[in-house]
């Protein structure tokens, strides 16, 4: 239970006891879904792409139309502090900001601002097969789609963009699926709920343009790795069609790194050679072997 945690919570200037760490229920993000957020990952002590993380975190807040309280070094330093103060080497790390409780009118503009960091032991999303291989997962097609990127800030990291993954990914779960993935608004194919997709065809693989979802971090950096790798990457608008005839198709993210896709409703999938060496790469470029 995350609330049961032992440990401290860096919370707007300090750190403080994990249990003391509350807000009130009349928290304006609470009720309206006004903050933004970062998923992020430390590995033996290093925290994967931190820069991009906390940059990407003053830029959601952006496009939110607000200003973070703290500069991106201070907040470096602060979720440093968290893992040093928590003992924690390998870890997720989840910076959080949020308009607080002065107002509750749908306008935020009279709200203050506040600002978290809080980390904990999480080992894999997905846990992996006794003989330590990447198990592969199973996804269904979700009922909602991605909106078109003048419907709101589509390009934030924000926690009101969640509603519809976090509706999907828990009626794939009821049905025994692992995830959801996600059409666009024009039926082509966006993402899961959480994580980007990719597919491999004839030994290219291609990932749809992020033109209205989140361009992850995770995704940019598995780009360059599969370069790096000399395989070519094409992002491109991909139909279910084309999905169903890939020879291979693994999901990227913060949190599920790399995962082989092995059905997508009635459609299996191998987990094939590339995605494991995508996975191996990426595996060492997050320990700090290989650039990335």
């Amino acid at each position: 239970m995350l609330q049961n945690q032992p440990g401290v919570i860096w919370m707007d200037g300090k750190l403080v006891p994990w249990k003391d760490a509350h807000v009130h229920v009349l928290t304006h993000t609470l009720h309206y879904g006004s903050g933004v957020f970062e998923g992020e990952r430390a590995y033996d002590g290093v925290i994967f792409k931190m820069q991009e993380h906390h940059e990407r975190l003053h830029a959601s807040a952006g496009m939110m139309g607000f200003t973070l309280p703290y500069s991106v070094d201070v907040i470096n330093q602060a979720a440093m502090d968290v893992l040093q103060e928590n003992n924690l080497k390998d870890a997720y790390v989840r910076p959080v900001a949020w308009h607080g409780p002065e107002s509750l009118s749908v306008s935020s503009r009279s709200n203050s601002i506040h600002l978290a960091i809080a980390a904990w032991k999480w080992a894999s999303y997905f846990q992996p097969n006794p003989d330590g291989s990447i198990p592969g997962i199973r996804l269904i097609w979700a009922d909602w789609v991605r909106p078109a990127p003048n419907v709101g800030p589509v390009f934030a990291k924000a926690n009101g963009q969640y509603i519809a993954g976090t509706v999907s990914k828990n009626k794939a779960e009821l049905a025994g699926y692992n995830d959801a993935l996600m059409l666009d608004y024009r039926g082509y194919v966006a993402e899961c709920t959480g994580a980007n997709i990719f597919m491999v065809k004839d030994g290219t693989i291609y990932t749809p343009i992020a033109d209205c979802f989140l361009n992850g971090i995770t995704r940019r950096s598995v780009i360059d790795i599969a370069r790096q790798l000399g395989l070519t990457v094409t992002e491109q608008h991909i139909t279910p069609a084309e999905l169903s005839a890939a020879d291979e198709v693994f999901i990227t993210g913060t949190a599920v790194e790399v995962q082989p896709i092995i059905e997508i409703g009635m459609q299996k999938y191998p987990s094939g050679p590339i995605t494991t060496r995508i996975n191996q790469a990426y595996q060492k470029a997050v320990r700090g072997h290989t650039h990335a």
